[in-house]
């Protein structure tokens, strides 16, 4: 009798038999759940990895797994695949990992670090209790934690983005202040976000325990293109609750608020805005790319977190703890869950990529201006000498950007002109000037 045999025969009567075919509960055979890293072959062509795949997925509610099952031939030990059960638990975030040969079945909690000797597979309730309990789940909490996503065709949650709505939701229930998830560039943070929010909203939590008032959360960031977006496109489903705080006016009938720092803080024409609403108006704060200064003790933005002494504090960012990002991680405490730009690669669901440095001679031995020398605003560049770290940032020096934008451009030809290609900028002025460099030369080099 063989493994598909075997599963057949006597591990899904046995999983029927415990009540996981039962609505909420449910169970998928053989649940892919990565896409199989890209590989690019000398040709350019590209072919995919191995797709992780667990052999059984119990899940306690459509959006809350709960654990694996592994199954090997009758003829094998029961526990000849746990270690693989616990692989693929760890990654999914779940707390359960079973190995059966149809008979034997073999439990590993992760809560515990016990392993148990089984002859039936416990119960959805039976589980989900054993969570609770380790938890300190109270049923109010339990009962948020299960609420449902917002399901749109198409568009259901990843693996990992589901571990962070579940991670932070439950941390949030169980009184957590501050929150931070580390998620890599292009892995759906305003996807977990709003996922997040949609749950707590349905679910009317609260910081005061109203039951009869949904939440009021504040999304924060520093740039409007960062509000914008969401607002209107992934939160829509919020409609007439979203609002954007801008140009002074201050609303307080919504529940989903957007406003970028800058809308909200102080400064030399007006006092801050954030002071019209009372320090508990909101229950929850969502600052996204939060390492760009908002933790900074010293920071206007940071003001802003701190008087909303009613608020818990949601961080996103994609930048892992450096010398730059310590202020965040210190406001925030270690992420409860983290993502990587090496996971995402290994899973398929980010392209692996190769970075092309470009040293001018400029950075490669310093620079110092002639007398009376511009740069490209047109001012006098003070007599000194300039390093990488002070390019863009103490002195905007046009020849260096052109010389890059030059090199970037033959690069391409040489390659795949047509090849995907990200090029990091200092800012959004220096940004523009490259872009625009980059297609004047792409329009000499093609008139047409």
């Amino acid at each position: 009798m063989n493994e598909a045999d075997t599963c057949t025969k006597y591990v899904v009567p046995k999983l029927v038999s415990a009540g996981w075919d039962a609505a909420p509960h449910s169970f998928t055979e053989q649940r892919t759940f990565t896409d199989g890293r890209v590989y690019v072959r000398p040709d350019a062509k590209t072919r995919r990895g191995e797709k992780k795949r667990v052999d059984y997925l119990l899940r306690y509610t459509r959006d809350y797994a709960i654990a694996v099952v592994e199954a090997k031939s009758k003829y094998k030990h029961a526990g000849d695949g746990l270690g693989q059960a616990k692989d693929y638990a760890e990654a999914l975030g779940l707390r359960f990992a079973y190995s059966t040969n149809g008979h034997g079945i073999i439990e590993f909690d992760f809560a515990t670090g016990q392993e148990s000797t089984l002859t039936e597979f416990p119960s959805p309730a039976a589980l989900f209790k054993r969570i609770k309990q380790a938890d300190s789940l109270d049923d109010k909490g339990a009962e948020t934690l299960l609420e449902g996503s917002y399901i749109q065709p198409g568009k259901v949650p990843r693996y990992y983005q589901e571990i962070a709505i579940n991670r932070v939701v439950q941390a949030l229930v169980q009184g957590r202040d501050r929150v931070l998830v580390t998620m890599a560039t292009g892995t759906g943070k305003t996807v977990v976000a709003f996922q997040i929010c949609y749950k707590l909203w349905n679910a009317k939590w609260n910081r005061k325990g109203d039951p009869n008032r949904r939440p009021r959360i504040l999304y924060l960031a520093d740039r409007n293109i960062l509000i914008d977006d969401p607002k209107d496109k992934t939160f829509t489903p919020f409609g007439d609750a979203r609002h954007k705080i801008e140009n002074g006016e201050v609303i307080k009938s919504r529940e989903m608020y957007f406003a970028i720092y800058q809308s909200l803080a102080e400064d030399e024409r007006r006092p801050g805005l954030y002071k019209e609403y009372a320090p508990d108006f909101f229950d929850l704060i969502i600052i996204d790319e939060c390492h760009r200064g908002s933790a900074r003790a010293e920071s206007s933005w940071r003001e802003i977190l701190d008087y909303f002494t009613g608020a818990a504090k949601f961080g996103m960012t994609a930048t892992p703890l450096r010398d730059d990002s310590r202020d965040t991680y210190s406001y925030f405490g270690n992420p409860i869950y983290t993502y990587s730009l090496r996971q995402g690669i290994d899973d398929g669901f980010l392209a692996p990529y190769r970075v092309h440095r470009v040293v001018t001679s400029a950075d490669a031995a310093g620079w110092r201006p002639t007398r009376g020398e511009v740069d490209r605003f047109g001012r006098e560049i003070p007599d000194d000498e300039y390093l990488t770290k002070d390019f863009e940032r103490v002195v905007a020096l046009r020849s260096r950007t052109l010389a890059i934008a030059k090199h970037i451009f033959n690069f391409l030809q040489r390659t795949n002109p047509m090849a995907k290609t990200l090029v990091f900028c200092v800012d959004q002025e220096h940004a523009q000037e490259m872009r625009a460099e980059l297609q004047r030369l792409l329009a000499k080099h093609d008139p047409e």
